[in-house]
């Protein structure tokens, strides 16, 4: 969807609707080393066998679309495309399946010419969309580009709505071959007495039509329709629809660059019911990857390639290409990975199995094997389990060759699948029934405190070392040991096991002693070893125990970790929303906020950031603990987003105890100004953007939004919210 940092419309929730979606049948999911597990969808989903509309997208689209690396800033123009082009090519990623070149919004100007023809913008597209398009064909790639189904695009340029085979037909004469067709702007005053859906229903009908009528094959991309437009029933009917007219539709939110957007995509992805509506032909579309610009971690950017191959979602790459790590390349242009997302049976994987931070997700493939992923969504280290029933694997399929797609290791099961994996990791396994039971054993560590938590500094606590053989030969000798963070000991210094059984366990105890960590949401690894032999073969299996600590930064202005004000002579380092947007300082001044000014709202005092223009002046998410002082009815807090979301803040009072509540703001732009309760504090009249400042007569706003809070205790330390959407500037107790 192309909304400028995601405001246009708020988001669609589709767990508000899951009731309403046909839920597949159920599997019982055998326990993991997590305390709790559930099943929550049947290991073989049904595959959408209905013929594609227009015989294409056959397997899910993979390429490039521009919106979330580069939204509608200077660097969107045709040497991005040529330069995009040119990089698929050169890095081999045609060679993988990569071959769209997709333009979403920003290309074309406000008004059509005297004819009723699209106009391009001559600025950013000199040579025109048919000599780009010829460009793009002769790198063997394909070239998409974006509408809308509304009176304008989501940026106000000029929209599809009563054209819409005057605009196929000049797609056509461009060489287009994808057309990703948003929903903003939707002309619900044409059709009195009709809901949404049937609104939805008729002009995407319609668009497609044109589209057949062309003669000409393009992918059709039904962007928004069942995000923006529908809940509940209307939700339903939609899907019943969307794969007859198009080859992919857009579930869930804008993705934005920050693990939180990631999480909820894929949340959404896994709405009950959604993967049956996924086959050759039909996508659910979990939008684009944010590899490579800079919002995830490692980790984070392989769990995000990983989960939407595992949901067969469309791969598109929006990233400045040539600036790719070798080891995000790694991750993008993995063949087996990729094979996940192309398999040609087409079946969506789906959550399987569920507990504790983690989920279990399966996927058939063509052939008969199974595509396993295991995926730690908490902050914490843990070790997932499952089994070859609860995937849905033959019982007497054993010995399983278990084959990790990201390093490439092969071993041999009895029906147990398991890995230690960090904070938001992912494992991704190819597994195949009656394999070679000599390959190395399928063995697994983990490590944990007895309580699950962090250690408390200074004072020792028993830490469990467990370690299983999942193969079907002995493992050896086995002798475990720890690395421990800087500052921290443990007694013994290893411990020798005694030979461990296929199909058993063993486990060792350390006495551990943590230091005292900085202030800050701070994560320490501690890493367990066991080093064994696999018939006379030396082999090793680790884990790691990844504790989050919260201890508190002296004041707010010490925790901040974000730059969302720029001076408009130099507004390269802000970076609000993700993209590089920013309020102004001077439209922030005329509104009376000037670095250390004090701001009155609801009858909360509370003291603007004193830092400059372009330098640290919030706390995005992040989850830390702050010293605030005092005590009264609410905590007050002055804050905006760059999303729709709300979070958790937890206060801790002088004896010890806590209260939580939950703290949103509107979008800063374009969300009803009562989001959650919250009411504008600053209103200014324009933003800044990479290029310089932009959007006048838009409001940019920071808001006022409180919880309640024990007036009868004094605060101690306030722990602001996760996710990275949720900007606070300023905090105060309020009588």
């Amino acid at each position: 969807m192309s909304r400028t940092s995601r405001t246009v419309h708020p988001r669609r929730l589709l767990g508000a609707v899951a009731a309403a979606v046909l839920v597949l049948g159920g599997v019982t999911a055998a326990s993991t080393a997590s305390a709790s597990t559930s099943a929550s969808a049947s290991a073989t989903p049904t595959v959408n066998t209905a013929p594609s509309y227009n015989g294409l997208a056959l397997t899910p689209p993979m390429g490039f679309n521009d919106w979330a690396g580069f939204e509608c800033n200077s660097q969107m123009n045709e040497t991005l495309f040529t330069k995009t082009a040119d990089q698929m090519v050169s890095l081999g990623l045609d060679k993988l399946g990569y071959d769209y070149v997709n333009i979403d919004d920003c290309w074309m100007q406000k008004d059509r010419d005297a004819n009723g023809n699209l106009q391009v913008d001559a600025s950013r597209f000199p040579h025109g969309m048919k000599w780009l398009g010829d460009y793009i064909h002769s790198k063997g790639l394909k070239f998409g580009i974006y509408e809308d189904a509304g009176y304008y695009t989501c940026q106000g340029a000029a929209g599809s709505y009563g054209h819409f085979q005057q605009d196929a037909d000049l797609y056509a004469s461009w060489g287009v071959d994808y057309l990703k067709l948003d929903y903003c702007y939707q002309q619900l005053d044409q059709f009195p007495g009709k809901s949404q859906s049937e609104v939805a229903q008729i002009v995407y009908t319609e668009a497609s039509q044109a589209l057949l009528n062309t003669g000409r094959p393009m992918e059709f991309s039904e962007s928004a329709p069942a995000y923006v437009c529908c809940e509940g029933p209307d939700f339903e009917n939609e899907l019943t629809w969307l794969y007859q007219h198009g080859n992919l539709w857009r579930f869930g939110s804008d993705i934005y660059n920050a693990w939180p957007s990631v999480l909820e995509n894929y949340s959404e992805g896994n709405t009950p019911g959604l993967a049956k509506w996924a086959g050759p032909g039909h996508w659910n579309d979990a939008d684009m990857l944010e590899i490579g610009n800079g919002g995830l971690t490692l980790t984070e950017e392989q769990t995000q390639m990983t989960l939407w191959a595992e949901m067969a979602s469309p791969i598109l790459l929006s990233t400045d290409l040539s600036k790719l790590t070798p080891a995000e390349l790694a991750i993008v242009a993995n063949p087996d990975v990729v094979a996940v997302d192309q398999d040609r049976l087409g079946a969506q994987g789906t959550i399987v199995q569920s507990g504790a931070g983690y989920d279990v997700l399966a996927k058939p493939l063509a052939g008969g094997d199974v595509s396993v992923v295991l995926f730690n969504k908490g902050d914490t280290a843990q070790t997932v389990s499952t089994t070859a029933a609860a995937v849905g694997l033959p019982g007497g399929g054993a010995p399983f060759q278990v084959t990790d797609l990201v390093n490439k290791t092969q071993t041999a099961s009895d029906g147990v699948f398991s890995a230690a994996l960090a904070p938001h990791a992912t494992a991704i396994y190819r597994v195949h029934a009656g394999g070679d039971k000599h390959l190395p054993i399928a063995a697994s560590a983990s490590v944990g405190t007895a309580d699950g938590g962090p250690l408390a500094a200074g004072t020792p606590a028993p830490v469990t070392v467990s370690f299983s053989d999942d193969g079907y030969f002995d493992a050896q000798q086995p002798s475990v040991t720890l690395k421990l963070p800087p500052g921290w000991t443990a007694t013994p210094a290893s411990v020798t096991l005694k030979n461990v059984k296929p199909g058993t366990s063993a486990s060792a105890t350390f006495q551990v002693t943590a230091s005292t960590p900085p202030p800050g949401k701070v994560t320490t690894t501690l890493t367990a070893s066991v080093a064994y032999r696999d018939r006379g073969i030396p082999a090793t299996a680790t884990a790691d125990l990844s504790n989050v600590t919260n201890t508190p930064f002296p004041n707010l202005a010490a925790a901040f970790n974000n730059v969302a004000v720029s001076d408009e002579t130099n507004t390269a380092p802000g970076n609000f929303d993700g993209d590089g947007d920013s309020y102004s300082a001077q439209a922030l001044a005329k509104a009376g906020a000037t670095p250390g000014a004090v701001i009155t709202s609801n009858g909360a005092t509370f003291t603007w950031p004193g830092s400059a223009a372009g330098t640290l002046d919030n706390v995005a998410g992040s989850g830390v603990m702050v010293n605030q002082s005092g005590h009264g009815s609410k905590l007050a807090f002055l804050g905006a987003e760059a999303g729709f979301t709300s979070d958790t803040v937890t206060v801790t009072y002088t004896d010890g105890t806590t209260s939580s509540g939950s703290l949103g703001f509107p979008n800063w732009c374009c969300a009803p100004t009562n989001s959650y309760g919250a009411t504008p504090a600053i209103v200014t009249d324009h933003r800044n953007t990479p290029s310089g400042p932009a959007n006048f007569g838009i409001h940019y706003d920071v808001f006022y939004n409180a919880i309640s809070i024990d007036p009868a205790k004094t605060v101690k330390t306030v722990t602001l919210p996760n996710d990275a959407a949720i900007h606070v500037f300023a905090m105060a107790v309020q009588p």
